[in-house]
C-alpha cells in the first residue's frame, strides 16, 4: 500500500511512540478496583480473555485474548518512558494488563455499535493524517520493502504490515467510539468566560524566601550530636563504603603483537568481496524533474478529467519550448519539489511509484515524457540521469576491504595473544609472563566499580570482569579499547560501614538533610506569623534578616525565581486579595511567604481572542470526564457479568503475587 520512507530510526521510533502512546498509554484509563481479580490459572501465554458480559456473551460473544507478551511489552515501554526502576515491572504489568483489557472492552463495544474502519478509511488516514509525513513524504507513497522495514524497526522484527494496519484501524475505531460517547459535551459561554478570567489573571507580588542553603548553614551539630545520630542510623551506613578491589594487569596493543602487523593477501580480499557480493550491489536509479497535477487514487471522474486537462495544457507549454523548471515552479502541485523546479534527487526506482519509475527509465537523459498517470495524479517527467543496477567493481572497494580485513586480523591476533598470555600466566605468574614478552605489569590501588584505571583508554570491561572474579582466580583477558589486558584480582575489601572520622563530612551532610525540612517549616511559619501580626511582610522579613523580592506581572503559565512555576505552589497568589499575606508555601528547596501588590484580570479583547481556545480546552476536559465515567461503568459491567478472565494471578507491586 505505502511506497517509501526517508526517515532515520530515531524518527521512526518517535512516530511509533506517538501511535502506541496515543492509542494505548494515553487512552483515558479508569483503574477499576477489582477489575483484574478473576483468575482462571490457565494458559500462561494468555494474560486475560474478554467477552461480552452475561451468559449470552459467554456462549455467543466473541472472545478477545490478551497475550502476556503484549502486556509485558507495554509494561516495559511504560517503565522506560517514566524512568522507573526495573523492580516496579510487576506493578507496571498489572497496570498494562488493565489498559489492554479495557482496550479490548472498548473494541467490543465499538464493534457492537458498528463503528468498524474500512480499508478506504485506513488509506485516507495514513495518507492525510498524522502518519502522512512519514509514510507519504512529499505526497508520495513509500516502497513496500521500506514500509516493512519501517514497521519492523519501529515495533519489532516479528511485526508485519498487516498487524500494524490492524493496530491503526483499531485506534481509529476507538476514536470513533470516544467521539460518539462524548459528542454531546457542551460548555456555556459564561463558563468559558469564568475559566479564562482565572487563566488570564496576572499578579505581581512581594515574596520573602527562606533559603534551604542559608538554613543549612545554621545547622551546626557537635561531634557528640553526630556520633549519636551516626549510631542511631547504623543500618543506613552498614555498606556506605563500597567494595573495592586491587587489580594487577599487563596490557598491550597491536604494536606488541608477535610477528607484527598481519598481512592481507589478494586472495583474502577476493574471498571477502565474493562472500559479501550483496553489500556491493547498486540499485537501478534515476534522477528526474517532474510537474505533478494532483488526481489521487479514488478521485471521481470529473475531478480526474479536470486534472488531466490541466496537465495536458502544461505539457503543451513544455513541448512548445517552455522552461521546464519555471513551469514546474508555476504549475506543479508537489510541495516537496515545485520550489526547486520539480527536481528530485537520484534515487532507486524501487522507491518510486511503479508507473513513474517506468516512465522515467524509458527516457534518455534530457528527454521529456508525455503524461504519465500514477496513483498521485498526472506527471510530466524529464529524465536527467540514469544508472542501471549492477555491482561495484573490486577495484573501487578494495581499499575499504583491506582496511576491514586488517582490523579483523588484528583483533583476532590480539585476542589469541591475550589468551596465550593468560595460559602462561596461570603457569608462571603474571609478572614473569609479562617480562618474557617485553610487557610490564601494573598494580592498581583499591578501586570501586566506577573507578579510574590510569593508562587504559577504556577500563570499563576490566573493572566489570574484575568485580565478577574471585580473588586469586586464574588470569582473565579483557578488551581495553585499543588492545587487550591480562589481569588478576590481587585483593578485595568488602563493602563496610565507615569510620566516623573518615566519613564525618558525609554524615554531617546527611544530618543536615534530615533536619532541614522541619527547620524550613518552622522558619517559614515564624515568618508568616510575624508578617500577619505586623500586617507587613517586608518588616517581618527585615526583622528575621530575610531578603524580600518582587515578581514581574505573571500569569499561571509564568515562572518566578525561587518559587518556580505559578501553576505549582505559587498558584495560591491568584486567590489572594491585594495586600493579604499568604500562608507558608513549600516551594521544594525553599520556603516562601508572599503578598500580592497588583492583580490584573484579562481585558475584553483578551477574552475575545482566547474564547474559542478556552472553550475547546474545557470541552476536552469534559469529554475526558464523560469518557472516563463511560469506561468505568462499562468495565464494571464486564467485571460483574464475568466478561473478564485472567489466565494467571496478577503480581502485586514488588513482585509478590496478589493475595499471598
Amino acid at each position: 500500500m505505502i511506497r517509501f520512507l526517508q526517515q532515520d530510526n530515531k524518527v521512526v521510533k518517535i512516530m511509533f511512540g506517538v501511535i502506541i502512546g496515543a492509542a494505548v498509554v494515553s487512552m483515558v484509563v479508569y483503574l477499576v478496583p477489582g477489575l483484574m481479580d478473576n483468575s482462571t490459572g490457565t494458559d500462561a501465554s494468555v494474560y486475560a480473555t474478554v467477552h461480552a458480559p452475561g451468559l449470552m456473551g459467554r456462549i455467543f460473544g466473541e472472545t478477545t485474548p490478551i497475550k502476556t507478551e503484549e502486556v509485558t511489552k507495554l509494561a516495559q515501554m511504560q517503565l522506560r518512558q517514566n524512568r522507573y526502576p526495573d523492580f516496579l515491572l510487576p506493578y507496571m504489568m498489572n497496570r498494562a494488563g488493565q489498559i489492554l483489557v479495557q482496550r479490548a472492552i472498548l473494541k467490543q463495544e465499538a464493534d457492537r455499535l458498528h463503528l468498524q474502519v474500512s480499508d478506504d478509511d485506513l488509506l485516507r488516514e495514513l495518507s492525510t493524517g498524522p502518519y502522512s509525513q512519514y509514510l507519504f513524504p512529499g505526497g508520495k507513497f513509500i516502497g513496500k520493502d521500506a514500509y516493512i522495514n519501517f514497521v519492523q524497526e519501529a515495533i519489532g522484527q516479528d511485526e508485519t504490515i498487516a498487524s500494524f494496519e490492524l493496530q491503526v484501524k483499531e485506534d481509529m475505531e476507538l476514536q470513533r467510539l470516544q467521539a460518539l460517547i462524548t459528542g454531546g459535551a457542551t460548555v456555556s459561554d459564561s463558563a468559558v468566560r469564568d475559566a479564562y478570567r482565572v487563566q488570564g489573571t496576572k499578579v505581581k507580588f512581594d515574596y520573602a524566601v527562606v533559603s534551604s542553603e542559608d538554613l543549612k548553614k545554621t545547622i551546626n551539630p557537635t561531634d557528640a550530636d553526630l556520633q549519636t545520630w551516626f549510631k542511631g542510623n547504623a543500618a543506613k551506613y552498614a555498606n556506605a563504603v563500597p567494595e573495592t578491589r586491587k587489580i594487577e594487569y599487563a596490557a598491550f596493543d597491536a604494536s606488541k603483537l608477535p610477528g607484527g602487523k598481519q598481512p592481507v593477501s589478494d586472495a583474502d580480499v577476493q574471498a571477502y568481496y565474493a562472500s559479501h557480493a550483496a553489500q556491493y550491489k547498486t540499485d537501478e536509479q534515476v534522477k528526474t524533474r517532474h510537474i505533478l497535477i494532483n488526481s489521487k487514487a479514488g478521485a471521481d471522474a470529473q475531478t480526474d478529467a479536470a486534472a488531466k486537462a490541466k496537465a495536458q495544457d502544461v505539457l503543451k507549454q513544455v513541448q512548445a519550448g517552455g522552461n521546464f523548471a519555471e513551469l514546474a515552479k508555476k504549475y506543479s502541485e508537489d510541495p516537496g519539489s515545485k520550489d526547486t523546479g520539480g527536481e528530485l534527487p537520484l534515487m532507486p526506482t524501487a522507491q518510486l511509484d511503479p508507473a513513474y519509475a517506468k516512465g522515467a527509465m524509458a527516457l534518455n537523459p534530457g528527454q521529456t515524457s508525455g503524461l504519465v498517470k500514477s496513483q498521485f495524479g498526472y506527471h510530466i517527467i524529464q529524465t536527467e540521469q540514469k544508472q542501471a543496477a549492477g555491482t561495484k567493481p573490486l577495484s573501487e572497494v578494495k581499499d575499504s576491504i583491506v582496511q576491514i580485513l586488517e582490523q579483523q586480523k588484528q583483533g583476532a591476533a590480539e585476542q589469541q595473544f591475550a589468551q596465550q598470555l593468560a595460559i602462561e600466566a596461570k603457569k608462571n605468574g603474571l609478572d614473569k609472563t609479562a617480562a618474557a614478552h617485553g610487557l610490564h605489569t601494573v598494580t592498581t590501588d583499591y578501586l570501586a566499580k566506577d573507578g579510574v584505571v590510569g593508562g587504559l583508554s577504556d577500563a570499563k570491561e576490566l573493572l566489570a570482569q574484575a568485580f565478577a572474579t574471585d580473588k586469586g582466580a586464574a588470569p582473565g583477558t579483557v578488551s581495553t579499547g585499543d588492545g587487550y589486558a591480562v589481569f588478576q584480582v590481587v585483593d578485595i575489601k568488602p563493602a563496610h560501614a565507615p569510620d566516623f572520622a573518615e566519613y564525618k563530612s558525609h554524615i554531617l551532610d546527611d544530618y543536615k538533610e534530615q533536619k532541614l525540612p522541619q527547620l524550613m517549616e518552622q522558619e517559614t511559619k515564624t515568618l508568616d506569623d510575624r508578617a500577619k501580626v505586623l500586617n507587613d511582610l517586608k518588616k517581618a522579613a527585615a526583622e528575621m534578616k530575610i531578603a524580600v523580592k518582587t515578581s514581574d506581572l505573571v500569569g499561571q503559565d509564568g515562572q518566578v525565581t525561587d518559587l518556580g512555576s505559578m501553576s505549582g505552589p505559587g498558584k495560591v497568589a491568584f486567590d489572594l486579595a491585594k495586600g493579604v499575606v499568604s500562608g507558608p508555601i513549600n516551594a521544594g528547596q525553599n520556603g516562601v511567604v508572599l503578598t500580592v501588590t497588583d492583580k490584573q484580570e484579562p481585558s475584553a479583547d483578551d477574552m475575545a481572542k482566547n474564547f474559542d481556545a478556552t472553550r475547546e480546552q474545557l470541552l476536552n476536559a469534559q469529554r475526558e470526564q464523560i469518557f472516563r465515567v463511560f469506561l468505568g461503568t462499562l468495565s464494571q459491567q464486564y467485571q460483574n457479568g464475568g466478561g473478564i478472565k485472567l489466565a494467571k494471578e496478577p503480581a502485586a507491586p514488588g513482585g509478590t503475587p496478589a493475595g499471598s
